[in-house]
């Protein structure tokens, strides 16, 4: 597997947010990122040091809607699945932004990421995973644990749709 480079860019998504934990969330065509908190108004504002913002790169998303779909058609879904969930989005696995053209995952603990006015470092990679959550009920499966990653904000700034990421590894 080839390393990433040291730094790029990559794309925004989607932004969202929830009013509670637990759920999925909605996209929004901004927000507010601050210090020490996370995301303005977003249920898991100031909960987890650590886990101040997610995110999930939509190549995950595309890959586990494509996975649901062929258990589905196969009759494997089963109870995990109710029959108006045919596919996920962005905002799904209650990640506050969703983007592409990066294997988020691969980022080391450290790097620094900008986004619109703020600034971001990567504080975990994955995450464990309850089994409350509603993608796993829905699902069976939540990729968040294994391709997510947390960021703390560093600087905080207001973050658009439009916007684009540039990421540097330290």
């Amino acid at each position: 597997m080839t390393p990433l480079p040291t730094e790029g860019d990559f794309e925004i998504v989607s932004l969202n947010v929830s009013m509670i934990t637990g759920v999925r969330k909605t996209p929004v065509g901004a927000f507010v990122l601050a210090p020490g908190l996370g995301v303005e108004g977003d249920a898991h504002a100031g909960l987890v040091e650590d886990r101040q913002v997610s995110l999930l790169a939509v190549e995950e998303i595309e890959e586990a809607s494509a996975v649901l779909q062929a258990r589905k058609a196969s009759g494997q879904a089963g109870g995990c699945a109710r029959a108006s969930l045919d596919s996920l989005k962005p905002g799904d696995f209650a990640e506050n932004v969703t983007t592409r053209g990066l294997a988020l995952h691969e980022l080391p603990v450290g790097t620094r990421v900008e986004i619109g006015g703020a600034l971001l470092e990567v504080s975990k990679i994955g995450k464990e995973c309850h089994t409350a959550c509603e993608i796993r009920r829905l699902v069976g499966d939540c990729v968040m644990p294994r391709k997510g990653i947390f960021m703390r904000v560093l600087r905080g700034g207001e973050v658009r749709r439009e916007d684009r990421g540039h990421y540097r590894i330290r």
